[in-house]
């Protein structure tokens, strides 16, 4: 691709002088003989647009009705998206094949050049003449046809601006920027200077063997584990980017991410190591008001850093101004309303892409549930809470548990009833053993008995051994026994086999880690029990990092999800009378 791009840039400057002023001519002639088709055909056009909004999702239900014709503002908004979109892919695959041709004149020239080289023979010329006359060199169909589809656009979808339309067509490729390397450094630097401060004050002090310790890890851990979540999740990401890029899976395309706008591993990391930065700093700066004895009877500016930090946090995501990355907060703005009302809205990859991510963030949403629980019901001056002896705080904490999965569940049954594939009720099943598995692993963790364990060890079993196969067998497409490549699949994009048995032992061993909470590994004597929840809780958003590479790569290949591999785009419409 880097080849054709620099073959199409230089194509287009050694063309640019000689059609400069050939195209205004066929533009104006092309206007000029535009005729619009007869309003006829409106009779026997029909839009069909799929419902993809809860009001569209609901009246489809009620009504159940599709005869008759339909040209709401809606619909007709849809289409025209659909249609501005079908023009984008045709323009683009038209220019791949002017390239293409373009590139094969190039070979041919320069195969020619090395035969008169060794053979010290002057035949090249005859043949490029050949090759130029040939259909290949001498039909212009393709840019006629570019140029009908560029005086199209700009008429219809760029009410005549020119200079909007080939923007639309002709995207700019996206730039890198020296200044957010060096942020991403600074920021890396400053979070591993803080890390090691951390540490020293920690151990210098003696904060673990410190009488306040215990209430320290019981009330103020959970609040800034949050955050340590929030950063090891977009590592993990910025990872997956980097090695999507390296492998060239066009994770953008699969993510339907607007070019220009997909955040790059740099971005990502620049964003991770601010948080960091942040966080750390806020840690630091509670221990010394703790444990200085001036700052001691600010007791109460002490303990609302935590919540201050995070209130920072939401106002940068929901933030409506052109700063930090606005239209790739939007997306995750609109992928979570999404996912908040699943069965409503149709299911793309984002969409239950985030809700995996979600069900790997359980012990980060309890937190936030601590996080009200702990300023709105608990005294934070005298750093002590009493959520856990409340019957509210516990059934929410059943809830919050199950609703991420609660989601996939729902996406799965839209998925179901909207595709009629049958593979979707399985995939619910799974997500509907593992709402039973964390019903029963928190009972046990908060009322213990032996038939509560026992229950909740077989539902997590069961629910373990269906989701690894899942995630091997059907998101990775692993495991095949009549492979090319022995129990891989067929097509493989990175030459290292081994490192897929590894991924798929990995994901087995850190799938395990769900059991901790059954086996009797919830204490330790040299860890506090919020301490062993936050490195499990690590293990998954590791785990899920793993996934996230290999469900893509298998979606890039065999496209599994259906998602975004096209050779045409779908229109928005179609003849119920074939004759015309």
């Amino acid at each position: 691709m880097e080849v054709i791009q620099e073959v199409e840039m230089s194509a287009e400057a050694n063309s640019e002088d000689s059609n400069k002023g050939t195209n205004n001519e066929n533009y104006k002639k092309d206007m000029e003989t535009f005729r619009p088709a007869s309003l006829e055909v409106l009779d026997f056009v029909k839009i069909n647009v799929e419902p993809e909004t809860p009001v569209s999702t609901i009246r489809k239900v009620i009504l159940n009705s599709n005869t008759g014709l339909s040209y709401s503002k809606e619909g007709l908004r849809k289409a025209e998206e659909l249609m501005n979109q079908a023009f984008v892919e045709f323009y683009r695959k038209l220019r791949l094949l002017k390239t293409y041709c373009f590139l094969n004149q190039l070979a041919f020239s320069k195969i020619m050049k090395k035969y008169d080289k060794i053979t010290m023979r002057n035949a090249s010329k005859s043949y490029l003449n050949m090759v130029d006359n040939s259909y290949l060199g001498s039909s212009d169909e393709v840019t006629r046809l570019m140029e009908r589809v560029e005086v199209a656009f700009v008429k219809h979808f760029s009410n005549g601006n020119h200079r909007k339309g080939m923007n639309t067509l002709r995207p700019k490729p996206k730039k890198e920027r020296h200044r957010i390397t060096f942020s991403m450094g600074l920021f890396t630097g400053c979070s591993a200077a803080l890390l090691i401060a951390l540490v020293v004050i920690i151990h210098a002090r003696g904060i673990l063997n410190s009488e306040g310790a215990p209430q320290y890890m019981d009330n103020i851990f959970p609040l800034y584990s949050l955050f340590g979540f929030v950063v090891l999740h977009m590592l993990m990401y910025a990872a997956n980017i980097y090695f999507w890029k390296r492998y060239r899976i066009n994770y953008a395309f699969i993510f339907g991410f607007k070019q220009g706008t997909e955040l790059g591993y740099r971005e990502v990391l620049l964003l991770a190591s601010g948080l960091s930065v942040l966080a750390l700093g806020c840690v630091i700066s509670n221990l010394d008001m703790e444990m200085d004895p001036r700052t001691k009877s600010f007791r109460a500016i002490t303990e609302l850093i935590p919540l201050a930090l995070l209130t920072l946090l939401l106002v940068i995501v929901f933030c409506p101004f052109n700063i930090i990355y606005r239209s790739s907060r939007f997306f995750l703005i609109r992928c979570a309303f999404h996912c908040l009302f699943a069965p409503l809205y149709k299911v793309t990859l984002p969409d239950f892409l985030l809700a995996d991510q979600l069900t790997s963030q359980v012990q980060a949403l309890r937190n936030l549930e601590f996080y009200i629980c702990y300023y709105g019901w608990g005294d934070f001056t005298t750093r002590t809470n009493t959520c856990s002896g409340s019957r509210v705080f516990e059934s929410f904490y059943f809830v919050v548990a199950m609703i991420p999965y609660w989601f996939r569940f729902l996406q799965c049954l839209r998925r179901l009833f909207e595709e009629k594939d049958s593979g979707q009720a399985y995939n619910g099943l799974k997500y509907f053993l593992i709402i039973i598995a964390v019903a029963a692993r928190t009972a046990y963790e908060l009322r213990m008995g032996m038939s509560l364990k026992i229950f909740a060890a077989a539902t997590s079993g069961a629910a373990t051994i269906m989701a690894t196969y899942w995630d091997i067998v059907v998101d990775w497409g692993l495991l095949q026994r009549y492979s090319r490549n022995p129990w891989l699949r067929d097509k493989l994009v990175i030459p290292t086999k081994s490192v897929y048995f590894v991924a798929m032992v990995l994901n087995v061993i850190l799938r395990l880690a769900w059991m901790q909470t059954v086996l009797g590994f919830r204490q330790t004597p040299f860890l506090h029990g919020k301490a062993l929840t936050a490195i499990v809780a690590c293990l998954e958003i590791i785990r899920r990092g793993i996934w996230n590479f290999f469900r893509l790569e298998n979606e890039h290949l065999n496209n599994v999800g259906k998602y975004r591999a096209f050779k045409s785009v779908p229109l928005p419409f179609y003849y119920e009378n074939k004759r015309i």
